[in-house]
């Protein structure tokens, strides 16, 4: 009987390599927590002429050190790690790696790894290795690449550098700056006092690093702080900005027990816009710029941060799809910079071998709840205090109103005997008016409701169908692809129709699952100065893949002039948006033709005006409805809600301008004129 033992071909290193740590950003920063276990305070990463293939990357520390046994049985030894995962370090750190991957992934960045460590337990001495991978390309397994390990004299402090040459690719200024804020972040930098400290030997580094030092956090509007012990108890408090505990939550607003490691949960939460900055010392641009390098939540393991939790478009706790609800009561990843804090003593928590994340088990999805719940609960207490404070300002309300009756009817009563009866008369006669536009206004805002309803459902649902519409279309591409691969010059008129059909609605439902989310976003409902041509072309080209599934043609003829209005995106999209719908539910209502269905959308500017025309080639507006289209609820569509129109006389109106309709216009349909006053032109 022979024996045998498995054994690794050198390809494996490779393989590993470059499937582990997918870019250089991450490769470094696999180095720097290698530091932070070792205790160092301080980690220079040095960046040399990385612009180009075949530069150099060096990372030293001023940790332990390793020794020669540790070398051997542990930085050697791939897929596992002598690390022990409950044992605190000399610095009563947790470590924070456990995989003894995250290394090999680093190094097999370039073609060359120079190793060079002095212990602290070994004052003098330093040892030395050298990886060469040409080395391993030339053999056939692993085993049979022998290492020299060096030992020299030092008189260096304890650490460790790490030099890796040749790389393989190239790093652009954008690789740069996701790095330096790779490191900035990874330490948790918002804690104050002595702690780890990894730094970057390039100007981009020290830019972004005053953008994070320099934090904001007295200026935020509400702090949340929630936490979660051991026992699984989640309690919350919500603080103001003067810091006083706006909110505290009771025994009934959690759940009785998470089963998650103790946490902790704090979120910085501004309003950002100019009002809530007035009489500060800091401006709403510069939080904002602040926002945009530390902003989302963070998740900080073990005293290190785990990607891509808190990474720009890895909304986690989904606040933003929350926030498409209720846009004014909750906070999105715009907006507030927080971060979850686990030190997870018993590593109930495990990271995924490629260092992205966690593996999704049942701590992990407790721990998202905890985090989630304490989102909804602040959400309720905002609701609950918007709700009482409504309720108290309609009782002034209708005490100022009642006291307002007496003092008339008492007024009245110290007139002349014939004087009061008439002056009673006309006081009941505005009565009833201002009761008329009561009921008037409450039918207006109930229609509102119900749209934004519908809104909000439509935009939840675009939300969710976002990635199955992308797949869609991928899917149909590649029945396209493979099916004129089998079927040859008989693809045509087998398949050909009906896939090229299922092209056109795969490219609908992506166009749907992205319009609503590209309307509704936050930024757009900011008034400012605008030239309209730009949410016109933006809109239109937004719209396209429906006119064009509607069979309508659009011409646009835009002025060369610049129309600029005082306005937000929002606004100029709610008028042109609502008459394209409105003209294209009139051809298909119609009858029209679909071979000569036109749509012209055309800007003038002249004598202080800016003039936005949008007609098509339709049968026009009937005469029996008139003035009647700009009614709420009045539609010749069994399907309409009858508030488009509606929304386009009131934001005209709001932008202090005036809309006009000629039922039969140039092109023979309905003729929209759009009249805005110009920014700084005449009134």
């Amino acid at each position: 009987m022979s024996t045998a033992t498995f054994r690794f071909s050198t390809d494996i290193l490779q393989r590993l390599g470059e499937e582990l740590i997918a870019t250089l950003d991450q490769g470094i920063v696999e180095l720097v927590k290698n530091s932070y276990d070792a205790d160092a305070r301080t980690c220079t990463v040095e960046l040399i002429d990385t612009s180009k293939p075949g530069g150099t990357i060096v990372v030293k520390d001023d940790g332990d050190g390793m020794t020669l046994d540790d070398i051997r049985e542990g930085w050697l030894v791939l897929g596992r790690s002598r690390k022990s995962l409950g044992e605190r370090t000399r610095l009563n750190r947790l470590p924070a790696g456990s995989k003894g991957l995250g290394r090999l992934g680093a190094i097999r960045m370039g073609d060359e790894v120079i190793l060079e460590t002095r212990p602290c337990s070994q004052p003098g001495v330093e040892y030395s290795l050298r990886l060469q991978w040409s080395d391993f390309a030339r053999s056939a397994v692993v085993e049979d690449v022998g290492l020299s390990i060096q030992r020299l004299e030092s008189k260096g402090a304890s650490g460790t550098r790490v030099e890796v040459r040749g790389l393989n690719k190239a790093t652009d200024a954008r690789e740069v700056k996701r790095l330096a804020r790779e490191l900035l972040l990874l330490a948790d930098p918002f804690i104050d006092g002595e702690g780890f400290h990894p730094t970057l030997l390039a100007p981009e580094f020290e830019e972004c690093e005053q953008l994070v030092r320099t934090a904001y956090f007295d200026d935020c509007a509400f702090r949340l702080l929630a936490t979660l012990d051991s026992n699984g108890c989640a309690s919350a408090t919500v603080f103001d900005r003067s810091g006083s505990a706006r909110w505290t939550s009771g025994g009934n607003d959690f759940d009785e027990s998470y089963r998650a490691p103790p946490s902790r949960f704090e979120l910085w939460w501004f309003l950002l816009h100019s009002s809530s900055f007035e009489g500060r010392s800091v401006t709403v641009g510069e939080v904002r710029k602040w926002l945009e390098q530390v902003g989302g939540v963070h998740l900080y393991h073990r005293g290190i941060r785990v990607r891509p939790y808190g990474d720009s478009g890895h909304d986690w706790l989904n606040m933003n799809l929350a926030r498409v609800r209720d846009p004014e009561l909750r906070p999105s990843t715009n907006n507030s910079v927080g971060r979850v804090t686990v030190v997870d003593e018993t590593a109930r928590l495990i990271q995924r071998t490629d260092r992205t994340g966690f593996i999704e088990n049942e701590d992990f999805q407790q721990l998202l709840k905890f985090a989630t719940d304490a989102l909804e609960w602040v959400h309720s207490e905002r609701i609950r205090e918007r709700r009482i404070q409504g309720e108290q300002e309609r009782r002034r309300e209708e005490d100022r109103a009642e006291q307002a009756d007496i003092r008339l009817k008492q007024e009245i009563e110290t007139l002349p005997h014939g004087a009061q009866q008439a002056i009673s008369e006309a006081a009941s006669e505005v009565e009833a008016a201002r009761s008329s536009e009561r009921d008037r206004v409450r039918e207006e805002l109930s229609l509102y409701k119900t749209l934004a309803s519908v809104g909000t459902a439509v935009s939840v649902f675009a939300h969710e169908i976002e990635g199955p519409a992308t797949d869609l279309t991928a899917s149909v591409g590649a029945i396209e692809r493979r099916s004129r691969k089998a079927l040859g010059d008989a693809y045509e008129w087998t398949l050909g129709k009906q896939i090229e059909a299922a092209r056109r609605s795969a490219s609908l439902v992506a166009r749907f699952a992205t319009l609503p989310l590209h309307m509704l976003k936050r930024s757009k409902r900011r008034r400012t100065l605008l030239d309209v041509n730009e949410p016109i072309s933006e809109i239109v080209e937004l719209f396209r893949p429906y006119l064009r599934d509607a069979r309508v043609t659009v011409e646009c003829d835009l002025s060369t002039r610049p129309g600029t209005v005082h306005s937000s995106v929002a606004d100029l999209e709610a008028i042109v948006s609502n008459l394209v719908s409105n003209a294209v539910k009139a051809f298909n209502r119609e009858g029209h033709p679909p071979s000569s269905r036109q749509l012209v959308i055309r800007t003038e500017v002249a004598d202080g005006r800016v003039l936005i025309y949008v007609l098509d080639n339709g049968q026009g507006i009937p005469p029996r409805l008139g003035e009647k289209i700009w009614l709420p609820g009045i539609t010749s569509d069994e399907n309409g809600t009858g508030l488009g129109l509606t929304i386009v006389r009131d934001t005209v109106a709001d932008l202090g301008g005036r809309v006009n309709v000629i039922p039969q216009g140039e092109r023979g349909g309905a003729e929209f004129v759009i009249d805005l006053p110009e920014a700084g032109g005449e009134s």
